[in-house]
């Protein structure tokens, strides 16, 4: 059982930044896909960023394009989402997921079983 803790989470005005930061319990550098998901009320759950530990190629939502970045330190097994320009509907709970099994990450297609607790981002306009 992976466990995941987050961080950086919290309240920025519309055009400001966050940083998301992700440890998983276990972290085997090449075998992970680690991703960013969030749902806000009442809309649907979303992937919104993910990244293979191993090769670190990326997946983005069409809606974060440009403005996210999702990045990881195997040094510090640690997996960032470094948040630009955002916006109110960006507002959402944050969450890191992970899933073992290679280069198989877009969250669209492939699922995530290992879950954090979650973290609030809200943007206000």
């Amino acid at each position: 059982q992976v466990q995941l803790v987050e961080s950086g989470g919290g309240s920025v005005q519309a055009g400001g930044s966050l940083r998301l930061s992700c440890v998983p319990s276990e972290y085997t550098y090449g075998s992970y896909c680690m991703g960013w998901f969030r749902q806000a009320p009442g809309k649907a759950h979303e992937g919104v960023a993910a990244i293979y530990t191993g090769g670190g190629s990326t997946y983005y939502a069409d809606s974060v394009k440009g403005r996210f970045t999702i990045s990881r330190d195997n040094a510090k097994k640690t997996v960032y989402l470094q948040m630009n320009s955002l916006k109110p509907e960006d507002t959402a709970m944050y969450y890191c997921a992970a899933r073992r099994g290679g280069d198989l990450c877009n969250p669209r297609l492939y699922q995530y079983p290992y879950w954090g607790q979650g973290l609030q981002v809200t943007v206000s306009s």
